[in-house]
């Protein structure tokens, strides 16, 4: 037995969650981020863990690790410099996209420039036809051609996306064997090796990404690796994945695209952890770092997933934990623009310089700035001791606001705060239409930094009648991924009717992703249990567009039970769309299966009930709703199991501060969440 410990990298803070195997006693901490050293941060606090706690480097023994590096190269277009392979007269894929305009209501917006422009987008005289078979050879001159014109446009990698290679990868083979031959060290990537899946614009858009970041995220898990060993971790990194899994550091070396959005899906997993803890079924959750608000729906203690999410200003069409993301953190940057109207975000202050009440030379302000000159935060340091509020000086920046709006400092700063949350207002608005859920039926699980600040608010705005404050809300997304379980996606196209001549292919597709699945989780991630194997189908209705996606059971699929593997289709087209025709044709178009090697899940003691009401630390004076008032200040360690409160109150602890307006109720449940009830009068 030792410690397994987690870590997750925001804008602004690291976060660490150590777990003690043995006792299952949970430690955590917060050290600030440093960009320019990508990666120095895990060291200082695999430090501050042996420093604080008392455990050595080498007691760690299973060590978790999320990044942003790659999903940061693609929003700030810092990524390698990549040329495109592609069939001939095939060239315009990243530029057609879609045809869909970025924002319906603005007649000028047009789509985001590729990260690989036409200019470096070169064909090669080849063709595959939808079937598989070989129209056209690949010619070796063509090949030959193409990798001497990425040479002169000065390419640091290369993407091979060939027309149909999700049916026969045999030409990107090929052309990727020559460049290793011809040009040695180059990096080189095939689309049919990346994720093989049919329709040409997602399987080259995801290809590209990958290729675009792959370099970079190699050579910093590179460095993580040698970082830790060099620490005294002996324990092999493993990193978040966008699906709410975990895989080596390793092989994330190579299958990058996979991580992007892993801080976001660790969040959601940790959500989704404390969720079944408190009994809660539904469950919208709100995480609020230094850069963005994060929000899923959780049901069950289980996320929806997907595929489709933006990554930057691309989507990506790998499974992934369905997250909306809105640019308003803590660290989101206030401006009054050219009309007098104040914007919030997306430009963050980071963690340098930061907000202005950090005191680390931002001068600009911030929501957190916002909340401090409303006198709700700033009652102890933050980030376990990384910074310590400067009131004075979030004053002074919330002040070039107050002034052009023509109000007090204090007026100002609720405007921010407002406004921060009318945009949050909109994108759970959007992600409740989309999934087809009334807000009002969930409970607000906020967590971050800055998620317990401003969740009551937004709870009250929605008419959600409850929100739930975890114990550790500044560090749940580090506890998810120190309790994510190893997990893989696999997939392989099979375009067919659903009818009894295609049921050998179907069996046969389906024992060839579950033996890939299961020699992945034991030889590539060593997991020594027995994995899960979770088969799906993406299918549809002969004649249609698109397909959904369909769990099935592999008894079914090993039986040839087609009635019911057609009647989860019927069930689930009916389920999102209102309707279904159990008479019409079913096709396949592509066959799934989710391996999943579990973790262990820690359990936490219940605390013994407490008597009596919590004693508050003291009284400040905070604006709140549009006026000053005095409003109690509990400390979290003082709040126990049983305890009762009332609102307006603030509520401090280590990683973040819970503020609470008027119009809720408080209480503390047997494992420490704070459940804080709005009244019905207040809706």
């Amino acid at each position: 037995m030792g410690y397994r410990v987690g870590v997750d990298i925001g804008g602004t803070f690291a976060d660490f969650c150590v777990l003690d195997e043995a006792s299952g006693a949970l430690s955590t901490l917060k050290v600030l981020t440093t960009p320019g050293e990508p990666g120095r941060e895990v060291v200082a606090g695999i430090g501050e863990i042996e420093k604080r706690f008392g455990i050595a480097p080498g007691a760690i023994g299973y060590f978790t690790h999320g990044t942003t590096v790659g999903i940061n190269a693609v929003i700030q277009r810092k990524g390698v410099r990549l040329c495109l392979i592609t069939t001939e007269r095939f060239v315009d894929v990243l530029e057609v996209a879609r045809l869909k305009m970025p924002d319906p209501y603005h007649l000028f917006s047009s789509r985001p420039q590729p990260l690989v422009t036409r200019d470096r987008v070169i064909p090669v005289r080849e063709r595959i036809l939808a079937d598989g078979s070989i129209d056209l050879p690949i010619e070796e001159a063509s090949a030959r051609e193409a990798l001497e014109k990425a040479r002169a446009l000065g390419a640091e990698g290369i993407v091979i996306s060939l027309l149909h290679s999700y049916r026969n990868a045999a030409h990107e083979r090929q052309i990727k064997a020559w460049f290793a031959e011809w040009a040695p060290g180059l990096p080189v990537f095939c689309s049919s090796d990346v994720w093989p899946i049919i329709r040409e614009y997602e399987r080259t858009s995801t290809a590209v990404i990958h290729g675009y970041v792959q370099p970079l995220v190699a050579k910093y898990l590179a460095s993580l690796q040698a970082s830790l060993k060099r620490a005294g971790v002996g324990a092999e990194a493993m990193v978040t994945k966008s699906n709410g899994g975990v895989m080596s550091a390793e092989l994330g070396k190579v299958a990058c695209v996979q991580m992007l959005l892993s801080g976001t899906a660790a969040g959601v997993i940790g959500a989704g952890f404390v969720a079944r803890q408190a009994g809660c079924d539904h469950v919208m959750s709100l995480d609020i770092g230094g850069t963005s608000a994060d929000m899923a729906i959780i049901v069950d203690g289980s996320p929806s997933y997907g595929t489709g999410e933006t990554v930057g200003e691309f989507p990506i069409f790998i499974p992934t934990v369905s997250v909306t993301s809105i640019g308003e953190g803590g660290g989101s940057i206030a401006r009054v623009d050219g009309y007098g109207r104040l914007i919030v975000g997306p430009e963050s202050a980071g963690s340098v310089p930061g907000p202005a009440c950090y005191g680390r030379g931002g001068t600009r302000p911030t929501v957190t700035d916002a909340f401090a000159a409303c006198g709700l935060i700033g009652h102890g340091a933050l980030g376990y001791g990384a910074v310590t509020v400067d009131v004075g000086k979030a004053r002074t920046a919330v002040a070039t606001l107050a002034e052009p709006l023509g109000r007090t400092v204090e007026a100002a700063a609720e405007g921010v705060i407002r406004v921060a949350i009318s945009g949050m207002f909109k994108e759970v608005s959007k992600l409740a239409s989309r999934q087809g859920v009334d807000p009002r039926d969930f409970t607000l699980l906020a967590f971050g930094g800055a998620g317990p600040m401003v969740g009551c608010w937004l709870a009250r705005e929605l008419g959600m009648r409850q929100v739930l404050i975890p114990t550790a809300p500044g560090v749940l997304s580090a506890l998810g991924g120190l309790i994510a379980d190893i997990k893989n996606d696999f997939i392989e196209t099979s375009y067919a009717v659903l009818e009894p001549a295609s049921l050998p292919e179907l069996r046969a597709a389906y024992e060839r992703l579950a033996a890939r699945a299961t020699k992945w989780v034991a030889e590539e991630q060593k997991f020594d249990g027995t994995p899960t194997l979770l088969p799906s189908a993406d299918m549809r209705y002969r004649g249609q567009s698109f397909e959904i996606e369909v769990p099935l059971q592999l008894d079914w699929i090993r039986e040839g039970d087609i009635a019911r593997i057609a009647a989860a289709f019927h069930a689930e087209h009916e389920r999102l769309y209102g309707h279904s025709d159990t008479k019409a044709p079913v096709q396949t178009i592509s066959l799934r299966m989710v391996v999943v090697g579990a973790a262990p899940q820690p359990e936490f003691p219940a605390q013994p009930r407490a008597d009596g009401d919590p004693v508050p630390a003291g009284r400040i004076t905070a604006y709140l709703d549009g006026a000053a008032g005095e409003v109690p200040l509990y400390r979290r360690t003082d709040l126990r199991h049983g305890h009762r409160f009332a609102s307006p109150c603030v509520i401090v602890q280590e990683d973040t501060t819970t503020c609470v307006p008027a119009g809720f109720s408080g209480t503390v449940d047997a494992y420490g969440n704070l459940l804080l009830t709005l009244d019905r009068e207040a809706v």
